[in-house]
Parts: C-alpha cells; sequence; structure tokens
C-alpha cells in the first residue's frame, strides 16, 4: 500500500508541476505568436467548461471499473499533444491553430485524468490512513504552485519550446506511475437491474442530495474556493491601481503557495489534536476577520501576509472535509460523487474573477473583501450549530 501510494504521489506531483510551468508561461507565448488577449481568455473559458462537462461523463465508466485505464490513457493522450506543441514550438515558428488545438486537447485529456483519479485513495490507503495520504495529495498540489511558475519561467528564458516538453515528460511519469500500481482500483459495482445510464450517471448527484455531509462538504468548498478566489482578484485589482508591478503580484502566489503547503501538511495532526469539528469551525471563523481586514489594507506586503494566512488555514479545514467526504462515499461512487463536488466549485471559482471584477468597477475595490466577509460569516454560523459540527465527529478526521 506504502509504494503505491507513493507512485500516486509521484503521478499527481509530476502532472501539478508540469501543469504549472507550462500554463504559466502559455499566455506569453500565444500573446507573442500575435493571439489576442481574448483569444487566450476563450481558450482558458473553453478548457475550464468543457473540462466541467466531460468529469461526470468520465468519472461512470472510472467507477465501473476503468479507472486505471481511463488515467494512463488520458495522461498518454495529454503528453502526445503538449509533446507534439513542443516539437513544433522546437522545430520553428508553427501555426497557432496547431498550438491552440494541441493545449485544448491536453487539458480536456487532463480533466479526465483528474476525473477518473477520484477516489484512488480509497483503494489504495485503508482508513486510518487515509486523512494523511489527503494532507500529502494536497501538499503536492501546493508545492506544484510553488515550483512549477518557477520552473516555467526560468525554461521558458532558455527556449520557448521546453516548458511544454517539461509538461510532456510529466504526463509520460505520471502515466507509468499509474500503470506501476499494483493495487486493483475497480470498485465493486452495485448495478441495479433496469438502471440506465443516465440514472447510473446522477447516481453522485443523487448521493449529494441525499447525504447532510455531503452536502456540507459542497457548501463549504463551494463557497471558500469562490471566496477565496474574489479576494485574490480584489487585491489584484487594488495594486494593479496603485501601481504595483506583477512582481508583486508573483511574489504574493508564492507565499500564499508555501502558506497553504505548510497548511497542508499540518493539518493531519491539527484534527487529531483539536477534532475535526473544531478545526472547521475555527477555521471558519478566522476566515472572517482576515477578509475584512483584505478590504481595508492598502500596502502590497500586508496584502500578501493577509492572502498567506488565509491560504494558510484553509487546508486546515480542507482536508478534513475531503477525508469526511471520502468515509461517506462507497467506493463504486468515488468518481462520480467527487465529479459533482469538483463540478461545483470549479464553476463557482471561474465566476468569482467575473463577480469580484463587477463589484471593483461599479461599487468599490474593497467591496469584494467586504462581501466575502459577509459570505464567510454567514457560512461560520452555519458552521457553528450543533448538528453540523456532528456530521464532522467521525473516526479517521479526529
Amino acid at each position: 500500500m506504502l509504494r503505491d501510494f507513493r507512485l500516486l504521489w509521484s503521478a499527481n506531483a509530476a502532472d501539478g508541476v508540469g501543469s504549472q510551468a507550462s500554463g504559466t508561461v502559455l499566455p506569453l507565448l500565444l500573446l507573442g505568436m500575435g493571439s489576442s488577449p481574448q483569444t487566450v481568455g476563450l481558450l482558458a473559458g473553453v478548457s475550464t467548461a468543457v473540462g466541467l462537462l466531460l468529469g461526470p461523463l468520465v468519472a461512470l465508466p472510472a467507477d465501473r471499473g476503468a479507472r486505471k485505464r481511463v488515467m494512463t490513457g488520458s495522461a498518454a493522450v495529454a503528453a502526445l499533444a503538449i509533446g507534439c506543441a513542443a516539437l513544433a514550438l522546437a522545430a520553428g515558428r508553427p501555426p497557432l491553430g496547431l498550438i491552440l488545438a494541441a493545449v485544448l486537447v491536453e487539458r480536456l485529456a487532463t480533466a479526465c485524468f483528474e476525473a477518473a483519479a477520484r477516489g484512488t485513495v480509497v483503494l489504495i490507503c485503508p482508513g486510518p490512513e487515509q486523512p494523511r495520504a489527503i494532507a500529502r495529495l494536497t501538499a503536492a498540489d501546493q508545492g506544484a504552485l510553488i515550483a512549477g511558475p518557477m520552473l516555467g519561467g526560468v525554461l521558458y528564458q532558455a527556449a520557448r519550446a521546453l516548458p511544454f516538453l517539461a509538461d510532456a515528460l510529466s504526463y509520460v511519469i505520471s502515466a507509468l506511475c499509474v500503470s506501476a500500481l499494483r493495487a486493483d482500483l475497480t470498485a465493486p459495482v452495485t448495478r441495479q437491474r433496469g438502471e440506465g445510464p443516465l440514472r447510473e450517471g446522477a447516481a453522485g448527484l443523487r448521493l449529494v442530495q441525499s447525504s447532510p455531509v455531503l452536502r456540507l462538504v459542497l457548501v463549504w468548498g463551494t463557497l471558500v474556493n469562490a471566496v477565496v478566489v474574489a479576494l485574490y482578484y480584489g487585491a489584484v485589482f487594488t495594486l494593479r491601481r496603485d501601481g504595483h508591478a506583477g512582481a508583486v503580484l508573483g511574489a504574493i502566489l508564492a507565499l500564499s503557495g508555501t502558506a497553504g503547503l505548510a497548511g497542508a501538511l499540518a493539518a493531519p495532526r491539527v484534527a487529531r489534536r483539536y477534532g475535526a469539528p473544531r478545526v472547521v469551525t475555527a477555521v471558519t471563523w478566522l476566515l472572517v476577520p482576515l477578509a475584512a481586514a483584505l478590504a481595508s489594507v492598502t500596502g502590497a506586503w500586508a496584502y500578501g501576509l493577509l492572502f498567506g494566512l488565509v491560504c494558510l488555514l484553509l487546508p486546515l479545514a480542507s482536508v478534513v472535509l475531503q477525508t469526511r467526504a471520502l468515509q461517506v462515499t462507497e467506493p463504486a461512487l468515488q468518481a462520480r460523487t467527487g465529479a459533482v463536488l469538483a463540478t461545483a466549485t470549479t464553476g463557482a471559482a471561474a465566476l468569482a474573477p467575473v463577480l469580484a471584477g463587477t463589484l471593483a468597477d461599479r461599487v468599490s475595490d474593497a467591496a469584494p473583501a467586504v462581501v466575502c466577509g459577509v459570505l464567510l460569516a454567514l457560512l461560520a454560523a452555519h458552521s457553528s450549530r450543533r448538528p453540523v459540527r456532528g456530521l464532522l465527529a467521525a473516526e479517521g478526521v479526529r
């Protein structure tokens, strides 16, 4: 089991670093090739939207037993697509359409990989080890946010094809790691007679609707992810207004990524010491004054410190909630349930910049942080209710 988790962690880490390395410099590449900012934004929007649609579709065959095949196949397709882009860039000046098509295929393959990978932890790690496993995977994601952009920037300075070649190699590593897993990734399927594909595909949604724990995870994750994205863009609008350069924003992102890494590593120990209900309630309440402070500060370093504290606290609660979601979901529904939760959180995070920009334009630069503070206060009050706290008091997250 330990060997398999290390392979899963390596696949996740390699994928994260490679994607961040190429994703950081992709806008620079496209703009340098003559694309308009609108085209760059459209590519990002289309990739996100189609990825949200593909997730639930891929989740069904993954839960039916094709999880490993979908993961290895998706990683191979992504490696081929982004590898072709890297070779075309190294060979000269490729058509813009070729690069756009390769990046879109890579993003869609990545969405399929992520959808199929949901629930793999349950099939590899025993129950008591799951909180630590989730924390380490979360730490890998946070580490990728730090190392990936740095690697991408250095490689892009050397040659514009190198970040995309590194991304292609990361997918090869991911495919090899997943294919080397010894654990049986086929969850026991309980298919009822006469149940069609549409009803099977909606099983995750029905489970989320019927489970108080999953509804809590859905509400908390959706709202908090949207709030964090809105707070960041609110800070961007304010700092740009005050004349701060991109280096300042880069430093804030690096600080927040480091803080998130520290929070993820500390999450299992904090949960064991204080208990899951206290951790989730305390984190939610602590986010309220931080959002209020972000509405009032003006200095770049103050923004960096406050946003870093937000990113430090978030993994403490999110690891607890992810673990609890795994515990109440049977293995045969992990991918479909995860797709429902991911669609809600990703969709909310995608809308957050639009809402933050509208508030900043029509009200004030501080308006996004004020609205976020109000929403967090309501969520904190809800999380403090005794029935809600009781949902989190389960073995494995204390």
